[in-house]
């Protein structure tokens, strides 16, 4: 949920596209054996057959299953799987919805509730805030079940955005047949493998952001009306004529700064740690047969295994990077909202920032842990 993506995190897609890429490039090797092979069992050209009965065309490859090398679905299939993405993304944004807005009005230091007296695990008497489900009660009290949706429309319209520039993008930049990363390639080869694939999917993650940026900004506007009880931003057409009034062409792009620099460093910090762990402590020779030895019965299981905790491990590096880079995505978040006309972007709630660079200051400045607000709540 926090690396977003805008709320869909890249390692997520990486795996599962590693995966896919994987078999696809196997079923290709192993067409081209048998093409080798059927052409060395051809009869000579006198025995072959008349030009009157030409032989049937040659099915496609696997490598061309989508127009291009490497993915999956073709042609007709294409749209209805973007669709299908779109769909299922949309069905997870509203899920974790509830969350996200609890998270944002927690980020902008709005605690409408107490803090309660408790013991910690050292038998200490400690200050708790409230947690996220009490929080999301409180909200219901206030503006009923609907209201943990506050903000949810531009929510879907960002990420439908986002989803369908990606595909675009890849029909028209089709990326490179990547290579498997493997501990026998040297450093050198297998670093360049790396940051090709990096690189890549920093352009499309950072043309998407762009793009769909000017909806999350107002989601979050949406959403932050909770604090002073406003109604200023009610629906997308008139939030985006207000903003475009009030703060000119640039207010669609308030916070996108520090949202690029987390996308950035989170794609790279993710990759190469997963890539030297990948290539240098990941042994391909270890398979599934008891005992951890590989045999020559079934060399697939080799490369199963190996493959499976490749994928585990970008993700695991994901949730580590993504901690790393939560205050970008905080700074981003009080950005959008600040000095926009609402209670919670001007004082007492927060001052006026002249820049993402002067709000990250004035986290840095106040209690530990103002950089980390809104990322963990027991």
């Amino acid at each position: 949920i926090g690396a977003s993506d805008p709320e869909v995190a890249p390692w997520a897609r990486g795996g599962a596209a590693g995966m896919a890429g994987a078999g696809a490039g196997a079923g290709a090797r192993g067409g081209a054996a048998a093409g080798v092979e059927a052409r060395a069992r051809d009869p000579p050209p006198a025995h072959r057959a008349h030009p009157r009965h030409p032989r049937p065309a040659a099915q496609p490859s696997a490598r061309r299953m989508d127009g291009s090398s490497g993915g999956l679905g073709s042609g007709d299939s294409a749209p209805t799987t973007e669709a299908l993405f779109v769909a299922l993304g949309a069905g997870v944004t509203a899920l974790s919805h509830p969350l996200l807005y609890v998270k944002l009005l927690i980020q902008v230091g709005h605690e409408p509730m107490p803090p309660t007296l408790g013991t910690n695990v050292l038998g200490r008497k400690v200050l708790y805030l409230p947690s996220f489900f009490t929080y999301a009660k409180y909200i219901v009290q206030v503006d009923g079940k609907i209201g943990l949706f506050r903000g949810l429309s531009p929510r879907l319209m960002s990420n439908a955005l986002s989803t369908v520039t990606r595909g675009s993008m890849k029909k028209v930049f089709p990326p490179d047949e990547i290579e498997q990363v493997s501990n026998k390639d040297d450093m050198k080869t297998s670093l360049r493998k790396v940051v090709k694939e990096t690189s890549y999917e920093m352009m499309m993650q950072c043309v998407s952001r762009m793009l769909a940026h000017p909806l999350h900004v107002i989601s979050m506007r949406c959403m932050v009306q909770f604090v002073g009880r406003e109604a200023k931003y009610s629906g997308v057409l008139s939030s985006i004529g207000k903003i475009f009034k009030e703060e000119g062409l640039l207010g669609f792009f308030v916070g996108l700064i520090p949202h690029l620099l987390g996308d950035v460093v989170f794609l790279w910090g993710c990759n190469l740690l997963a890539h030297f762990i990948n290539a240098y402590l990941v042994d391909d020779s270890v398979s599934d047969s008891p005992g951890g030895l590989g045999n020559d019965q079934n060399p697939g299981s080799q490369f199963s295994q190996a493959l499976a905790i490749r994928s585990y491990t970008k993700f695991v590096m994901g949730i580590a990077v993504s901690m790393l880079t939560y205050p970008f995505l905080l700074v981003g978040d009080l950005m959008a909202v600040n000095n926009c006309g609402l209670q919670a972007g001007l004082p007492p709630y927060s001052p006026v920032f002249k820049s993402w660079i002067h709000c990250w200051k004035h986290l840095s400045v106040q209690v530990t842990g103002q950089t980390e607000r809104g990322q963990k709540r027991d």
